[in-house]
């Protein structure tokens, strides 16, 4: 399951009532906090540096309590950043790409520099599904693609694919506590027998153009945030 700390410990306590048979916790790699060079594993301490973070780093570690506690079945997994069709509008990549398509500036944080790591949800979710079943219980097991991009680099890719220019790029200030770089070793999920089958480029044009042909879908959306 994917929730907040509180939401963790009732979820945990239901699943001890009924029984499951596995319980899997989706994280995220922002527990893991900044990295300046190489990658995060699954032994290393968490630092989170936001709030977000700190409650996501909780309930990682409510959750795993469980196994200890209560012999619960819980598999964690820490992914990184996702993309693809039906994300909502305040994410990254549907923001910016809606944006464009209607001839709207995207807001570019800070220096544009900071990194993250794009997967796309299908492959995300072969590897959930693979912990999910074959994950030894009480483990953490890192999700990512490690095709890794400034953000600068990401909206000139979204500015191509949707025929606009850097006229559309309008800075605004960095985020508060906006970690610089994301990066997960995912040696331990390619050795339970998981690859990657999306291809980045492919499957980021396949994302535009699926924003491009579903208007009905994300336009109400959109304006119920007053976007």
């Amino acid at each position: 399951m994917h929730t907040n700390v509180f939401g963790t410990n009732v979820l945990c306590d239901v699943a001890r009532q009924v029984g499951v048979q596995k319980f899997l916790h989706i994280s995220t790699d922002e527990v893991y906090g900044t990295i300046d060079v190489g990658s995060f594993r699954e032994t290393d301490v968490l630092t989170p540096r936001s709030p977000y973070s700190a409650a996501k780093a909780g309930s990682d570690l409510i959750a795993l309590s469980y196994v200890t506690t209560y012999g619960l079945p819980v598999v964690v997994t820490r992914c990184s950043n996702n993309y693809g069709p039906y994300q909502f509008p305040e994410k990254v990549i549907p923001l910016f790409t809606i944006n464009l398509l209607d001839g709207k500036k995207v807001p570019l944080y800070g220096d544009g520099g900071n990194v993250r790591d794009w997967i796309h949800v299908e492959d995300h979710n072969r590897a959930a599904h693979l912990v999910l079943t074959k994950g030894v219980v009480g483990q953490v097991y890192n999700i990512g693609a490690h095709h890794e991009l400034t953000n600068r680099e990401l909206t000139y890719k979204l500015l191509e694919l949707t025929g606009r220019d850097e006229s559309f790029i309008q800075p605004v200030d960095d985020r508060l506590g906006h970690d610089r770089r994301y990066s997960v070793d995912i040696s331990k999920i390619t050795a339970l027998g998981w690859s990657l089958e999306r291809s980045f480029e492919q499957s980021l044009l396949e994302t535009v153009e699926w924003y491009r042909d579903n208007r009905r879908w994300w336009e109400p959306l959109k304006a119920k945030a007053g976007a």
